[in-house]
């Protein structure tokens, strides 16, 4: 399984990207192994994720969530935490 995801940095931004272990993933960010913009905005927490098939499809959602300006990022968020509920 591949996954697009976004996660809340401690300065309030988010970062999106793309994985196929996504707990392996985030524990690395927090690590600071993951990608160069979190690692100054540590500990980061998973606000967000889509499961894909293929590794295709999961960077071309990332490329249309980075897309989005913050706002509209927020609305995703907040859209698929009340369906998680």
């Amino acid at each position: 399984m591949n996954y697009t995801y976004i996660v809340k940095c401690s300065d309030d931004t988010y970062y999106t990207g793309w994985t196929n272990d996504l707990n392996k993933r985030i524990q690395n960010h927090n690590a600071g192994k993951g990608a160069k913009y979190t690692k100054t905005r540590l500990p980061v927490e998973l606000v967000y994720y889509e499961e894909f098939a293929t590794k295709q499809e999961a960077m071309k959602r990332e490329y249309a969530i980075k897309q989005l300006k913050k706002c509209k990022k927020e609305e995703l968020i907040l859209s698929w935490g009340r369906s998680k509920m």
